[in-house]
């Protein structure tokens, strides 16, 4: 059985959700084996062995804590010269995509970047699917040249338990890697909401909550369902909210089982960064909003109104 390489996102010794969704993609194609770069890969492999790795190549050389990239591209091309991999699959976040990109060019094979699905095609080879313009349009693209590098958009896919041996192989850089080095780090503050990419439940809020105080309305509700905040462009763009809150094409992408979308209007930009989510319930004033036609559920109705009684209802339920 062929092998498929998944780089690993970890936090040094959790694995990200995002590389259980790796796993379970790497299983359509052949067996999945994990890149792991830097420490915690003994702790993590017994979670990548949940959802069907066969390996686990542990690498913990001391490049990996002080340069940010470089060293990692390096270590994947050295496993696809190693093992010949089928297929490689990385997370297509911003430093997953450079990654991507200098693996690409290092093993002269072709990259197909923010993949939302992949499919083997008729001779078996990968079929990736993107949602481009937005998500106005869907084409489907494969690699012609070297080894398929597919960086895939996270929450596309839906993490899948298999069983896995994950046997823990050691790997050491054989060339040096140079690049940006990092010299020093600041542990982000967080609070006691669920991280807006992994939450099972998002509450997000556009421009028809008006001004930051009536941004509130939606951090109530979401405190209300133990839920993550997230935010529309035209909300981040006016200083109510955090950017880093901001769900959307130029933000964040998220595909919870729940997704409320609360007086925002549903243009392009952001269904791209939402689009996926299990369930989508949408409240607006407005019965043509754009984000109906995208709903499974919608109230046409003032938010400021519909939301309290929703948030009276839920402790009710408590």
């Amino acid at each position: 059985m062929a092998e498929i390489l998944v780089l690993a996102d970890h936090d040094g010794g959790a694995a990200a959700k995002v590389t259980f969704e790796l796993i379970t993609l790497a299983r359509r194609f052949g067996e999945p084996a994990v890149a792991w770069a830097g420490p915690g890969a003994e702790q993590g492999r017994e979670s990548c062995a949940e959802y069907g790795a066969a390996r686990v190549y542990a690498a913990g050389d001391p490049a990996f804590d002080d340069l940010v990239v470089a060293p990692t591209a390096e270590l994947l091309a050295q496993l696809v010269r190693e093992t010949s991999p089928a297929l490689v699959l990385i997370s297509g976040s911003s430093e997953g995509k450079e990654i991507a990109a200098r693996l690409a060019v290092k093993t002269d094979s072709g990259l197909i970047t923010d993949a939302t699905d992949l499919v083997p095609g008729e001779d078996g080879r990968p079929v990736a699917e993107q949602q481009i313009f937005g998500g106005a349009t869907v084409v489907h693209s494969r690699v012609k040249r070297g080894t398929p590098i597919v960086a895939v958009r996270p929450h596309a896919i839906a993490p899948e338990p298999a069983p896995g041996a994950a046997e823990l192989v050691p790997v050491s850089l054989t060339a040096p890697a140079d690049g940006a080095k990092i010299t020093g780090r600041v542990v982000a503050e967080r609070g006691e909401r669920p991280d807006l990419t992994e939450a099972s439940i998002v509450v997000s809020g556009g421009r028809g909550t008006g001004s930051p105080e009536g941004f509130q309305v939606i951090e109530q509700l979401a405190d209300a369902l133990g839920a993550a905040v997230g935010a529309s462009r035209a909300v981040t763009d006016a200083g109510w909210y955090p950017h880093q809150f901001q769900v959307g094409q130029t933000g964040k992408t998220v595909s919870p089982q729940l997704y409320m979308a609360i007086g925002i209007s549903g243009a392009i930009q952001h269904r791209a960064g939402m689009q996926t989510s299990k369930t989508i319930l949408a409240i607006n004033k407005d019965p043509e909003a754009p984000i109906f036609e995208l709903a499974d559920y919608g109230v046409v109705g003032d938010l400021f109104k519909v939301v309290p009684q929703l948030i009276e209802e839920i402790d009710k339920r408590k």
